[in-house]
């Protein structure tokens, strides 16, 4: 599960690929494993304390808490996107990768990115929640391997996937120089993909 995870494209990868583009890979990894540890990390929290009342109120469909908060990602994924792109046109390389600015949004923007992911949802609600419930009843240890494994496979994929792509594209030199064009492009997209998602899926 964390390996499939951490290679489906997402918002987080896109914006990883950017900060590549500007030769920033610290930045780059920071934001692709920065925010979901985060947000997961508020989660199972969340899923630890509250599950029981959760599962009550909301659990039966978390597709429907999904479809609530893509509206809000796409938009501003969207937003984003647009923003990365005049940005790129006024600036040169060397002033978008000290931008402040595009620092934190894109961190915002991540962050945001990981709470309207559907799966983030669906995966807290239908599968850790009871995986923890069930520690709760047979001992914690008993589910340790399981979320250990999956961060471990999920992030181990998601640089990899990053890694891969930025490779790809610097085998190409018209590619490598408009990364981070193609990488807000991309990220664009992605936003109306979001927002189309939740509307057909109402």
């Amino acid at each position: 599960m964390g390996v499939v995870g951490g290679l489906l494209p997402s918002p987080l990868h896109f914006l990883a690929l950017a900060q590549v583009g500007l030769g920033r890979w610290r930045r780059a990894v920071f934001i692709l494993c920065g925010p979901p540890l985060l947000v997961d990390g508020a989660l199972l929290l969340v899923t630890f304390f509250f599950y029981d009342f959760i599962l009550q109120r909301i659990a039966h469909d978390p597709q429907g808490i999904a479809h609530n908060v893509s509206y809000a990602g796409g938009a501003v994924t969207i937003l984003f996107g647009i923003y990365s792109l005049i940005q790129s046109r006024r600036k040169k390389r060397e002033e978008l990768a000290r931008s402040v600015e595009l620092t934190y949004g894109g961190v915002s923007v991540a962050m945001l990115a990981e709470v309207a992911a559907p799966g983030t949802w669906v995966y807290w609600l239908t599968i850790a929640g009871p995986i923890l419930a069930e520690g709760r009843a047979r001992g914690y240890g008993h589910v340790v391997p399981f979320f250990a494994a999956g961060l471990f496979c999920y992030y181990g994929a998601a640089l990899a996937s990053v890694w891969v792509m930025a490779w790809g594209t610097g085998l190409h030199r018209e590619f490598k120089s408009r990364l981070f064009m193609i990488a807000n492009v991309l990220l664009v997209l992605w936003g109306i993909f979001y927002i189309l998602r939740a509307y057909f899926a109402h």
